[in-house]
């Protein structure tokens, strides 16, 4: 009986967005300029709330460490993208693309983590105003931010561990712009059905919980100022709005394409386009650019 051959697959290929080189040419153009435009502004906040005084609150704390991961998530999988462009092959090495899972599933775990902390400071800053300055102090702050870096180790980690050591020896072509799990587990050679069940439950516990978390805790902040105040609906809209919209844009795309049962290729291409370019560029202008505190730190320079 013949011995089967069977290689270890040392690179996957990247199918990319697309396949016209046209196309390519023209979207390597605009992902370049939206890719720039996402790190100098999450970087030139970052850099304005540590330089003003003015914005050392722990609001402000907790928008900087916002800008802080979106510029790290924009950077796991846009620059690689980018440089595709200009490739006629596409590949990936098996170990990059393992840290793009890793640093993906790092970031974004946090960013959901700090999303809800940044809820729950909204939260006490309008349900508990006077105990505000007791509540929200500088070991709390601190804590918040280090809950959220955690609890997207451990989570990013229970990922990689799940599919670093199995078996890549057949198909190797991945129909995305970037290595994430859905996509890489399906071209393990044995069946994977259990353990794409494990992932998905995994992934779609933390986005879930804290997503009903935001919606928790912007529901209970719109009754209160809605109970408290003469003009509460729209004083509540224009309180809770840019948050509830940053919230929506964050994880939509996750819930989507993790608890989705049915995958439509362009569809999935489009959403984690969406999450990995677009929400980092929208958040710091959704949350900072519409501020009048940082308005006016601005027009002071």
């Amino acid at each position: 009986m013949e011995e089967v051959n069977q290689s270890v697959v040392s690179e996957f290929i990247i199918l990319g967005l697309c396949s016209s080189w046209e196309l390519q040419v023209f979207l390597l153009a605009i992902f370049s300029s939206l890719y720039l435009i996402t790190i100098l502004g999450n970087i030139f906040i970052v850099l304005l709330i540590i330089a003003d005084l003015h914005l050392h609150s722990p609001m402000y704390f907790l928008v900087a460490n916002l800008s802080f991961i979106d510029f790290c998530l924009s950077s796991v999988t846009t620059p690689k993208m980018i440089t595709d462009f200009l490739k006629e092959n596409k590949t990936i090495s098996f170990e990059g693309c393992m840290c793009q899972i890793f640093f993906g599933h790092f970031f974004g775990g946090g960013e959901m983590v700090l999303l809800v902390s940044m809820a729950y400071d909204h939260y006490v800053a309008i349900c508990k105003p006077l105990h505000y300055s007791s509540i929200m102090n500088r070991q709390m702050c601190i804590g918040l931010v280090m809950t959220s870096w955690i609890i997207g180790l451990v989570h990013s980690v229970s990922q990689l561990a799940m599919i670093i050591k199995l078996p890549f020896c057949g198909p190797k072509e991945l129909d995305s712009f970037f290595c994430d799990i859905p996509l890489v587990i399906k071209l393990a050679c044995i069946d994977t059905s259990i353990l794409e069940m494990w992932i998905n439950a995994d992934s779609g516990v933390l986005a879930t919980t804290c997503f009903i978390l935001l919606l928790v805790s912007y529901s209970y902040i719109l009754f209160t100022i809605c109970l408290h105040s003469k003009d509460g609906a729209s004083k509540a809209l224009s309180t809770c709005t840019a948050h509830i919209t940053v919230v929506v844009l964050f994880f939509g795309p996750c819930i989507f394409i993790y608890l989705w049962p049915l995958s439509i290729t362009w569809v999935d291409k489009f959403l984690a386009v969406f999450y990995a370019v677009i929400t980092p560029l929208l958040n710091p202008a959704i949350y900072t650019l519409r501020n009048k505190e940082i308005k006016n730190v601005i027009k002071r320079l």
